[in-house]
C-alpha cells in the first residue's frame, strides 16, 4: 500500500524512497519502482535480479556475483551465475527454466583491481521439456563466455590488444595472464580477422619495400641458394585522406605488386588513379600490367638520395685518383662530407664560405664541384611547378651533367631521363612516398622488437595488427 509522501507525490508506478532538503526552495526525491520484475527488451525474459554493487564493479553484464572470497594476498575467488533463469534447448529451441545440475566451471578473466581473479562460474544445465528433442539437457549459453571456451571475451579481447598494441612478444603477454602461448595467439588472429577489412578505394597509391630477414645462403640439392626475402607495402598516400596501410606481399617484384593489385577488387583497382613508387622498374612493369590506366610517379625522395650518391662516387674516386687511398680526417672533403650532402640553400652564408675553402683545398680537378652542382640543380627541378620553369630547370641540369662529362654525372642524367615522364608526373600533381616510407618505419620497429619473424604470415599479421590498434587509437 502506499503511503501518504507517495500518494501526494503523484507518480503511480513509483513509491517514494527518501526525502531531504537541499535549500530554501528545493528538495530530494529518491524513487523507485513498485514492480520488482522486468522483461529484458532484447528477448522478453522476465526477471527479478537486482544486480549488487560487487556485480556492477565486477562488469559482466550477463552475470551476478555470487560470493567473493579471499585466497592470498594477491588473489581473490569470485563466483559468478547468470542473470537470465532460462535459456533455449540449441536442439529443439524449446525455452526451460528447469534445472538439472549447477556445476562450478574455471574460468580465465582479467585481473581485478591489480588481483588475480580465480572465477568459477556456477554453470546451469537446463533441462529439455519436450519428449521428442534428443538433447535431454543442455548448459547455458553467454555472449561474454563463448561455449566451450575457458576464457572471458574480455580476457581474449585484451591479450591481442596487449600483442598488437605495444609488439610484446606473444610468450609476454601469455605468462603475464597465466594462459598458453597458442591460446594468447589464437586470441591475437581472432581479433586481426576484426581490425583488418578489406582496403577501401584510394586515388593515390603508394607502394615501397623493407627488408623482411637478414640475407642468409641455404644449402640445396643443386647447390647453395640465396636468400633475400623482401616485403611490399601498399599505402593510401591521398593526401586528402587520412594515411593507412592497405595490405603487405612477400617479394620486391613486379609479380608481387600484380599478383596484391589481382586480389583486390575491381572497385579498388578502379579507383586508383596514381601509383607513387620509388625508381624501381620491377615495380613499374606490375603496375602497367596490373593498371593500366593509372598514371606512376617517382617519389622526388628518392632521386636527392640518388644525385647525394653521386655526389659522394665522386669524392671517393677523387681521393683515389689524387691520394691513392680512402679519405681521412686529414682531408678537408672527406671531413666536410655531410655538408657536400646537405642542401645548398639550407646552408648559412658561413657555411658556404667554408665549402668553397673546402672545394679550392682538396678538388684540383673541380670535379667534386661539379658534381655537387648538377645535385643542387637537381634539387632545383625538382621544386619547380611552372611548366616555363620546369622546362628551363631541366635543361641546365643536363647542361651541367653533360659539361661536367664524369661517368657518374652521366648515369645520373641517364636516370632522370630514363624516368622522366614519372618525374613530370610527380611534378604536376605534388604526390610523394612520405606516408609509405612512414609506414616502412613501423614495420622495421615491429621487426626489431620481435627479434624477425620465421612466419611470413605471422609476420605480416603482427604488423598489420600493430598498425590497425596504434592508428585507431
Amino acid at each position: 500500500m502506499k503511503d501518504r509522501t507517495t500518494l501526494l507525490f503523484g507518480l503511480d508506478e513509483f513509491v517514494v524512497v527518501d526525502v531531504s532538503r537541499v535549500d530554501d526552495g528545493t528538495v530530494r526525491v529518491v524513487i523507485e519502482t513498485l514492480a520488482r520484475e522486468g522483461a529484458c527488451p532484447e528477448c522478453g525474459t522476465v526477471s527479478a535480479r537486482v544486480k549488487d554493487r560487487t556485480t556492477l564493479l565486477f562488469g559482466l553484464d550477463e552475470f551476478v556475483v555470487v560470493d567473493v572470497s579471499r585466497v592470498d594476498d594477491g588473489t581473490v575467488r569470485v563466483v559468478i551465475e547468470t542473470l537470465a533463469r532460462e535459456g533455449a534447448c540449441p536442439e529443439c529451441g524449446t525455452v526451460s527454466a528447469r534445472v538439472k545440475d549447477r556445476p562450478l566451471r574455471r574460468v580465465k578473466d582479467l585481473p581485478a583491481s591489480g588481483q588475480r581473479v580465480e572465477l568459477w562460474w556456477r554453470k546451469r544445465r537446463l533441462v529439455c521439456l519436450p519428449a521428442a528433442c534428443p538433447r535431454r539437457s543442455f548448459l547455458e549459453r553467454t555472449a561474454a563466455i563463448p561455449p566451450r571456451s575457458r576464457l572471458t571475451v574480455r580476457l581474449r579481447e585484451h591479450l591481442a590488444q596487449a600483442i598488437a598494441g605495444s609488439n610484446r612478444a606473444v610468450s609476454e603477454v601469455a605468462a603475464e595472464h597465466g594462459v598458453a602461448w597458442h591460446t594468447a595467439h589464437r586470441a591475437l588472429v581472432a581479433a586481426a580477422a576484426r581490425w583488418l577489412p578489406e582496403p577501401s578505394p584510394t586515388a593515390v597509391l603508394g607502394i615501397d619495400e623493407t627488408r623482411a630477414r637478414s640475407v642468409r645462403w641455404l644449402k640445396e640439392s643443386a647447390g647453395w641458394r640465396r636468400s633475400d626475402p623482401w616485403l611490399t607495402s601498399f599505402v593510401d598516400a591521398d593526401p586528402a585522406r587520412r594515411g593507412l596501410l592497405l595490405g603487405l606481399a612477400p617479394g620486391r617484384s613486379g609479380g608481387c605488386v600484380k599478383g596484391w593489385l589481382a586480389e583486390q577488387t575491381p572497385q579498388f583497382r578502379a579507383g586508383v588513379g596514381t601509383v607513387v613508387i620509388d625508381p624501381s622498374a620491377p615495380y613499374a612493369s606490375g603496375i602497367r600490367a596490373a593498371l593500366p590506366h593509372a598514371q606512376i610517379a617517382v617519389d622526388h625522395f628518392h632521386l636527392v638520395r640518388l644525385a647525394n650518391e653521386m655526389v659522394t662516387d665522386v669524392r671517393q674516386r677523387v681521393a683515389r685518383e689524387q691520394l691513392g687511398r680512402r679519405g681521412t680526417t686529414a682531408d678537408p672533403a672527406w671531413v666536410h662530407r655531410r655538408m657536400l650532402l646537405a642542401a645548398g640553400n639550407r646552408l648559412s652564408p658561413r657555411q658556404l664560405r667554408r665549402l668553397e675553402r673546402v672545394l679550392a683545398a682538396d678538388d684540383p680537378t673541380n670535379e667534386i664541384g661539379a658534381a655537387w652542382g648538377c645535385k643542387e640543380l637537381l634539387r632545383q627541378l625538382l621544386a619547380a611547378r611552372d611548366p616555363a620553369e620546369i622546362r628551363g630547370r631541366l635543361w641546365a641540369f643536363y647542361s651541367a651533367c653533360a659539361a661536367a662529362d664524369m661517368p657518374e654525372t652521366t648515369r645520373l642524367a641517364t636516370t632522370i631521363e630514363t624516368w622522366w615522364p614519372h618525374v613530370l608526373v610527380f611534378l604536376q600533381l605534388g604526390v610523394t612516398n612520405a606516408r609509405t616510407e612512414g609506414f616502412n618505419r613501423i614495420i622495421k620497429q615491429v621487426k626489431r622488437t620481435g627479434c624477425g619473424f620465421r612466419n611470413m604470415d605471422n609476420y605480416q599479421r603482427r604488423i598489420m595488427s600493430h598498425i590497425a590498434v596504434t592508428r585507431a587509437a
